[in-house]
């Protein structure tokens, strides 16, 4: 069993906290936030994510779980130290570091009275190559000379919404280190999950995150391109996928056009890998393409609901199923549901929603929107209504009460959740994205 202090409590170190837990570790994580350690201590998670807080109460209940705000509490005895703190959007774009540069300066100075064996850190955060130089500088400069200090780079690859699946089960894991024995180390708490260990120097390592994500965003902003032509020329983007994922060289799962992708980590991590390029006097030519195009993707679907309800939104009622920016999750960052229901409230248009989760969170980013306690009362009275997130529930919805509900029945599915023919055969008029 190691010990193990885990800097944060966000999506990534309160789900790598409690997973190395589970797999039978000593695990202590650190937030500077009270209320939120009050919060995690009573066994409430402050986020939502499948099967989080079950396995979070269970090993606090086997003692092998706690939070603190305190650093020396953490690592007292620890053997690793993970950092895993938010790393937000710049105003230029780049990555904010001041929470990284915190966590590492804040170790540093408890560090060498917790023992005398050499310390590990961690980065778990999304931070630009070379932060992992940066990281052990700063730990050192608040170190004695002789104490021994190593620096891992541990990119996270947890999708929200399936994060402690991810955890538990990961196509690989990465590790990077100018220190070998280090990275070894840390493989060592990773070998109970059989799962592929790459091991690289460290700025590799950060490389690899960001690439991972800037690839990710690219086929979402490939197939939207696709489907804006699409709609064009007159062809079906869900058939073309069909068509294009018998190559065996091109995986459809990732081609799914809709209104756009968001969240904590394509958006930022792509304008953050724009600026780096920028700096050191690459030219990032497609990865600035994929940020248009997302953007492009919202103004589109706006410009779409203008155009199906005869050119104006003005005292026009909307209904809007879906605020998150996916499935499973009640995060709202960067969610396209909060850009697509503010251009249409500035155009006059007043705006009904439902989420299954993440009403409460949305209540402080929009204000006078009418949020509702399901789809049907969601639709009732509407000119229209947007589907932008594709909650399993909404694919299961009585279509036919739906449309009967509205006042105009104009459905504008923003994820290709619905069959056209099967919703205009009910009396929608019906579109979607890249459906012409």
């Amino acid at each position: 069993m190691s010990k193990i202090a885990v800097i944060g409590t966000g999506y990534v170190g309160l789900v790598t906290g409690t997973c190395f837990a589970d797999l039978g570790n000593h695990v202590i994580c650190v937030d500077v936030i009270e209320e939120k350690v009050k919060k995690l201590k009573k066994g409430e998670s402050p986020i939502y994510e499948l099967g989080l807080e079950d396995m979070l109460q269970r090993n606090m209940k086997a003692g092998r779980l706690d939070f603190t705000t305190s650093y020396e509490e953490a690592l007292k005895g620890a053997e690793f130290v993970f950092i895993a703190v938010g790393t937000p959007e710049g105003e230029d774009g780049s990555a904010d570091m001041r929470y990284v540069e915190s966590a590492a300066r804040s170790i540093g100075k408890v560090a060498p009275s917790r023992s005398a064996q050499p310390l590990i850190i961690i980065n778990k955060s999304t931070v630009p190559i070379g932060t992992g130089d940066i990281v052990g500088r700063q730990v050192r400069e608040e170190c004695p000379p002789d104490f021994k200090v190593a620096v891992v780079s541990n990119p996270e690859f947890l999708r929200e919404g399936q994060a402690v699946h991810d955890f538990l089960h990961p196509d690989r894991v990465v590790l990077g280190s100018d220190d070998r024995w280090a990275a070894e180390e840390v493989r060592g708490l990773y070998e109970p999950l059989g799962a592929p260990i790459v091991v690289t120097d460290i700025r590799t390592a950060e490389m690899i995150k960001y690439a991972s994500n800037a690839i990710l965003a690219t086929y979402i902003s490939f197939i939207n391109e696709i489907a804006f032509i699409c709609e064009s020329l007159g062809a079906d983007v869900k058939e073309v996928v069909q068509g294009m994922g018998y190559d065996k060289r091109i995986n459809p799962q990732f081609l799914n056009a809709g209104v756009g992708f968001g969240g904590s980590c394509f958006p930022k991590d792509v304008k953050a890998l724009v600026k780096m390029a920028e700096n050191a006097n690459a030219r990032p030519q497609l990865l600035q393409s994929v940020l248009d195009i997302n953007e492009d993707a919202r103004h589109s679907f706006v410009a779409k609901v203008v155009r199906l309800l005869g050119g104006s939104v003005k005292g026009k009622s909307i209904g809007v199923l879906g605020l998150s920016f996916k499935p499973d999750t009640d995060d709202l960052r960067e969610a396209p549901s909060i850009d697509i229901i503010n251009a249409l409230m500035g155009m006059g248009a007043s705006v009904r929603a439902y989420d299954p989760i993440s009403v409460e969170a949305a209540r402080e980013q929009l204000k006078g929107v009418a949020f509702c306690p399901d789809a049907y009362e969601t639709a009732k009275g509407t000119d229209a209504l947007l589907l932008i997130t594709d909650w399993n529930e909404f694919k299961q919805l009585d279509m036919e009460e739906i449309c009967a509900l509205m006042k105009q029945p104009v459905l504008v599915d923003g994820r290709n959740v619905y069959d056209p023919r099967a919703m205009r055969d009910l009396g929608f008029t019906y579109s979607g994205v890249g459906r012409a």
